[in-house]
């Protein structure tokens, strides 16, 4: 991936967050386990251009006041309806030293059991905890769903193929995901055989009064 890099200064004046916002530019903080808590400022349309889709696994460079420092997004505060960015907390991160953090999940392929037997996709995890030196952290693991074949089959975190020198620390037994019968078929699994005729003619009557 190209190299990301923000250039930074620190915020030294008393103006507030809004009169920053006006003149372009995005506060933000800096802060790490051998750095100090640090106010910044940083031009904000260049900030929010690569800052876009970024995930909270990608180490990008910030130049503060021509010293760079790799550093992680820890969070950011978004105005949803102008669609921009208010402040940002950055991680600053040794590249010698491991450090744990969330990576997201995407999931890839299609599921035979969803296609062929109308199966629906249950997601319980969308993503999990790992431990890796920073310039070991994946963008994302990737899930393959092609694997799911049969109704109940499932993906759990033991599954997961990560990258070497990347520790997942969540539960291995904890599932990712799982592909369940629909509901109608769970309700029709679930209910003893005197019961099948009424769901039948009930089920029926549905699709009447939709049609």
């Amino acid at each position: 991936m190209e190299r990301i890099v923000l250039e930074a200064k620190k915020r030294t004046d008393k103006r507030n967050a809004k009169a920053l916002r006006r003149e372009g530019l995005l506060p933000a903080v800096m802060y790490g386990r051998h750095f100090p808590s640090t106010p910044i400022v940083l031009n904000a349309h260049d900030a929010s251009l690569k800052l876009m889709g970024l995930s909270t696994s990608t180490i990008i460079n910030i130049d503060l006041e021509g010293e760079t420092h790799a550093a992680l997004v820890r969070e950011r505060q978004r105005d949803f309806i102008k669609n921009s960015l208010l402040h940002v907390d950055f991680q600053v991160v040794s590249l010698t030293e491991k450090i744990r953090t969330l990576v997201g999940l995407h999931f890839d392929g299609v599921s035979t059991a969803v296609k062929d037997y109308n199966g629906v996709l249950v997601t319980n995890l969308n993503e999990v905890e790992v431990e890796a030196l920073p310039q070991d952290l994946p963008e994302r693991i990737h899930v393959d769903l092609s694997v799911l074949n049969h109704i109940g089959d499932q993906i759990q975190v033991k599954d997961l193929v990560v990258p070497s020198g990347v520790e997942i620390l969540t539960d291995p037994d904890e599932v990712v995901v799982v592909v369940s019968a629909t509901q109608e078929e769970a309700e029709e699994m679930a209910l003893p055989e005197s019961a099948e005729p009424e769901v039948i003619e009930r089920g029926k009557k549905v699709e009447e009064e939709e049609e």
